[in-house]
Parts: C-alpha cells; structure tokens; sequence
C-alpha cells in the first residue's frame, strides 16, 4: 500500500533528530510568532514535513503519521491528488503568472463561473483573494461601500483573519490587544448564539452595515449554532438592512457534511467568504456576493482593491481540479456518512476518559474539549507518538480538531481514533 493510504508508521520518537535540527535552524532565521505552532511553546521543537499524499503526511525522520489537521482544513480532497497536481503541471507549461487585474487568463473566468453555480448566493459575482484573511477584508469593504454603514456585528468566538480589518473582527483578545490602536472602533461582539432579542437589540440603531459569522465556529472551538439560529440572524439581518456575511473559509467545500455549512439550514447569505479548501494545496480564495453589492466597487479610475497574485493561473487550475473531485466524488455525502460513524464513537468519551469534557461537531470537523490546557498538550504529543497529526486550539488552547481530509479511508480514521484512545488513557479513564 503506498503513501496517502497507510496506517501511521513510527521509526522514531517525533520530533526526531532531524526535525529537531531544522527547527533549531528555523528559530534563527526567521522572525517569532510564525514558527510557534508546537505545543504552543515558541522554544519546542516541531514535527517538519517532508512529503504528504492523501491523509498521510512522512516527516523528515521517516515518520508516517495519518495527518486530522488536513493541512488547516486545505487538503479536504486529500494531499497532493494526482488530478491536482496533473492540473498544476499543464498549467505550468502554459503560463504561470498573469497581470493581476489588468489581463485575465481562461482559467479565471471558468473559476468564477464554477464558483457562481455553487454558491448559495443570490444573483453572485466573484472578487478573488490569495487568502482568507483578505477575503473577508474583502467582504467588509463591500459592506461599507455598499451600505454607507461603519458598522460590524461579530460574534464570539469566532476567528476571522489577523490582518487589521479581518483582526477587528476576530474575537481572541490576544491577538488584537498589540494592535488595539489601528482597529476601528464599529464592532459590536455578542455571544456565538446569542438569543436573537439581542441580536435585535444591536441591529437596530440603523449603523450596522453587516454581521460576520461562521455558520460552525472552527478554529475556536468547534461550535454549532442552536438550531434556527442563522436563519434568525438572516431575517434580522434583512430586517434592519444589515448583510450577513458568511465566513465558510473553514467550513465550505464539503466539511461540515454539505457542500457548505449553511447549507444544513438553507440560509443564503448576501455575501461568502471561500479559501482553504478551495485550492486544493495552492493559495486562493474567493468572496462571492450579490451582484448589487459588488456595484460599489465600480471606478473610473484603477482598481481599488487587488493584488499582483490575485487570480493566480496555478492557483485557478487547482482550484478547479479540486472542486471537479468534490463534486464528482460527492465528499459532502462522505463527510457526513463518516462523521456519524466517528460522532457515535465520540459521543462516549466524556464518560469514558476523565480529561474529556465535550465533544462537538458535524461531517468530519469535530472538537474534543479537553478539561486542562496541559491535558490538551499531552494528547497532542500522545498522539504524535502514536503517528497521528492533531492540533489543539480555542481561546484556552483546550479543543483538540479532527479536522482529516474529506478522502481519509475508513480504517485510517478508525486508527485514528484508536490512537487518541489510547493517548487519552494516559491520563486514565472515568
């Protein structure tokens, strides 16, 4: 069986020597605060990739490990697919870079075109990002231009980017405290299901000009909204002449069991961020919205937002690989048929393993709320010790993500588990 297929496959106690050593090289050459991801600790040495296929990922000591990060969510069709990587390959030899936003190229256009049928968005269009911080920076401009109205309706947690528009609307005060005086001052925060009163409340003094939500928060915490919920905010969005943007750059394309989360109510949003999982590997996203709201950007003069990889040709020809296997293998249906397989065997562990507090999730995004931030710790080791890639996020570091690619084999996610069984056993079972 070859890589992309196999069960984890330890030679060496992870981080090895070599990873060890390329971390060490690491931590001088580049600044702190990119380089911090292992175990939460700026001087802990982390696990270095060498090679991924499918849901395995190879270190470079030799390990294989069975990756439930996918990569922040990126890989969902698995990492490195022939189909993409062949994309990849005959776009090279054609053209690698365009003119940004002066000359289009036909990928482009057929992206864009594949996006608007697929979007649950009323009469769309397409602005392209590179990433998902820009795409919501994106849609919060669109909301200004479009509505006249300075302010935001954000929701906590939630996790929206860290650049300054996208940072004004993530919730972690960690991340905006350092920057506190360049964020402006219009976001409103409620609780993540809120009761819809409140909602009410904060929509209606007529200056909001958009609320921005991820229909299932992801990076902090895995949560799902009470049911009708986001069809409430819809309708009170509409109400008081706000948008509702949806933030689905960790949830769209498949994860959460449809082929986007707000699809599991039926709730079109007037505006949608896309990226992650959109190209397949390579850096691009997407804010598709209603054709009247896009009219704001209109100008006689230069483009007002853009950039010089917007649209890249590579990026496009990934992208539509990736979206062509989506939908021809149906992995918004095999998401859901394996996350129910996996949520009944979750749904024991807080009985049956004394640092689990709760499990949440839907498809295969899942959250294991740990009780300690050091038992969070210890299980993401454990589980790299056992040849499984795990983060632990949320605003206390205490969720640890099943997040696998949407391709993972059956056995490979029962193993999986199987894992993180036995790692959350070392702390002992209730």
């Amino acid at each position: 069986m070859s890589l992309g297929n196999l069960l984890p496959q330890i030679v060496v106690p992870p981080p090895g020597p070599r990873s060890r050593e390329l971390s060490a090289a690491l931590r001088q050459l580049e600044a702190p605060g990119v380089n911090t991801l292992a175990s939460g600790e700026p001087l802990q040495p982390a696990i270095v990739w060498e090679e991924a296929q499918g849901a395995n990922v190879r270190d470079v000591d030799g390990n294989v490990y069975i990756d439930l990060t996918a990569g922040f969510g990126v890989a969902a069709v698995g990492h490195r697919h022939p189909r993409v990587v062949a994309a990849v390959r005959e776009q090279a030899g054609r053209l690698l870079h365009g003119l940004g936003d002066v000359h289009a190229h036909p990928l482009r256009i057929e992206l864009a075109r594949r996006l608007a049928g697929i979007a649950p968005v009323d009469d769309p269009q397409v602005f392209f990002a590179i990433s998902g911080a820009e795409a919501v920076e994106i849609a919060l401009k669109t909301a200004l231009g479009s509505t006249g109205r300075p302010g935001v309706l954000a929701f906590e947690p939630a996790y929206h980017g860290l650049t300054l528009g996208a940072l004004a609307a993530t919730s972690r005060h960690e991340f905006r405290a350092p920057f506190a005086a360049h964020l402006h001052g219009h976001v409103r925060r409620l609780p993540f299901g809120a009761g819809l009163e409140r909602i009410d409340e904060a929509l209606a003094g007529g200056d909001v000009g958009a609320a921005i939500v991820e229909p299932i928060v992801g990076r902090e915490g895995v949560l799902i909204p009470p049911a009708g919920w986001l069809a409430g905010l819809r309708g009170l969005c509409r109400r008081h002449g706000a948008l509702l943007i949806a933030d689905e750059i960790f949830t769209g394309f498949g994860r959460t069991g449809r082929l986007f989360a707000m699809d599991h109510e039926g709730v079109r949003p007037d505006v949608l961020c896309c990226g992650k999982a959109l190209g397949g590997g390579l850096p691009i996203a997407a804010v598709v919205a209603r054709r009247d709201l896009f009219r704001c950007w209109e100008t006689a003069g230069e483009a007002l937002h853009t950039a010089t990889f917007v649209a890249n040709p590579l990026a496009c020809a990934a992208a539509l690989a990736a979206l062509e296997i989506l939908l021809e293998e149906d992995l918004s249906a095999r998401a859901a048929l394996l996350g129910e397989d996996l949520g009944r065997r979750l749904a024991a562990w807080p009985e049956r393993f004394a640092a689990v507090a709760e499990v949440r999730g839907r498809g295969l995004l899942w959250g294991i709320e740990i009780r300690t931030r050091e038992q969070a710790k210890t299980l993401v080791q454990e589980a790299w010790s056992r040849g499984v890639l795990l983060l632990a996020g949320g605003p206390a570091g205490r969720v640890a993500q099943l997040v696998p690619p949407l391709t993972v084999r059956a056995e490979q996610l029962a193993a999986a588990a199987e894992a993180l069984e036995s790692a959350l056993a070392v702390d002992g079972e209730s």
